[in-house]
């Protein structure tokens, strides 16, 4: 199979993850609830998972509270800074992991630049509505369909200008960007452990700058006399029992990244994107494609795009059609009622799997839409 779908998860993973998912299974107790051997161990792979982050991203291992995925972490953060019918701003790319929460709560929401791929209009409409003051801020670091990073660093800039706490979506960047929480200053930056940082499934990080309102309440192992949720992290966002594999896992994949840096990871998924890109085009395809994009591309194949990502199914090559979640996005860029085709490359992408994918391409049967 060529697997062209990082942006949905990454499924080839190094092999010491794998590894030590099931070394976990066989070693490891309940942390925090007990002294002996393998309780203890637990305990020990979770703190090491913490600094393996802490490392990554610039902050303390406290600061690193252990989710079941980047929704969960986002969920948190949102209940933490937005009161019901709150004043939000967010970018016109969010995930519906970003919009369903906030419209649960009846927020008041402001899309800011909507243009694809353009600094200059995401931070002329990002400033302007900061200025008419809001609750909190909500932007993703990249575009889960297009691939557009968004200038995050003015945006937080803009922010702490504005007085205005902010959380970052790092769902689409983290294992792959540079991101640093002591620079950005976030009240809270959210992130899978499954996609760019190379974890299993059922894992998530939310790094924490703020202090957080709990969304789930019960046991953690510490201050059980007291009926309210300890009062520091990460304690007072973990209870109950969290996923030892899983986070066992993520420690390695996250101590990989440290080891080779997202800086070569982004430098060869770049490289396979601009051949993508290029092929795509050569073969007259719409392809949404500009400055400041990372590792995903989406394009029109001439044709109904879920029938698109069967005929490549059918050629054991694995990418994603739709709405990817994001029906926002899609209506930023004109293609809410079309959806695209989106590739996404992984750490471990190589030439000949680009190569093999444009000459699927190039046989796809083209229909008008």
């Amino acid at each position: 199979m060529i697997y062209l779908d990082n942006g949905a998860t990454s499924f080839h993973k190094p092999p010491q993850v794998y590894r030590a998912v099931a070394d976990a299974m066989r070693t490891c107790g309940n942390p925090g609830r007990g002294g002996y051997r393998e309780a203890m161990t637990a305990a020990r792979k979770l703190f090491g998972c913490r600094e393996q982050a802490a490392q990554l991203f610039s902050c303390s291992p406290e600061q690193v509270v252990l989710t079941n995925n980047c929704t969960h972490g986002l969920n948190i953060a949102i209940r933490s800074l937005v009161k019901p019918g709150g004043r939000v701003v967010i970018s016109g790319f969010e995930h519906n992991a970003v919009t369903r929460p906030l419209h649960a709560l009846k927020a008041q929401i402001t899309a800011a630049g909507r243009d694809l791929f353009d600094w200059e209009d995401t931070l002329e409409a990002f400033e302007a509505a900061l200025k008419k003051g809001a609750d909190a801020a909500v932007f993703t670091h990249v575009s889960n369909v297009f691939g557009y990073i968004l200038p995050v660093d003015q945006m937080a800039k803009l922010c702490r200008q504005y007085q205005i706490p902010f959380i970052l979506d790092a769902a689409q960047s983290a294992g792959t960007l540079p991101l640093s929480m002591e620079q950005l200053g976030a009240d809270f930056i959210a992130m899978p452990g499954h996609k760019g940082l190379l974890g299993p499934q059922g894992t998530g990080l939310l790094l924490c700058g703020a202090e957080g309102q709990p969304l789930l309440q019960g046991g953690t192992g510490s201050e059980s006399r007291q009926q309210e949720m300890p009062d520091y992290l990460p304690d007072r966002l973990e209870p109950g029992t969290l996923n030892v594999p899983g986070f066992a896992g993520l420690r390695e994949g996250l101590r990989y990244l440290n080891r080779v840096g997202t800086d070569a990871v982004y430098r060869r998924e770049h490289d396979q994107l601009q051949r993508c890109i290029h092929g795509l085009k050569e073969l007259g395809m719409k392809v949404f494609s500009g400055p400041h994009q990372s590792a995903t591309v989406s394009f029109l194949p001439g044709m109904d795009c879920e029938e698109a990502a069967q005929f490549f199914a059918d050629r054991g090559i694995a990418l994603r059609a739709g709405l990817h979640c994001a029906p926002l996005a899609h209506e930023s860029a004109g293609t809410l009622e079309t959806g695209t085709v989106r590739v996404s490359f992984g750490y471990d992408c190589a030439d000949g799997e680009t190569y093999d994918f444009l000459r699927a391409a190039s046989k796809l049967p083209r229909f008008s839409q």
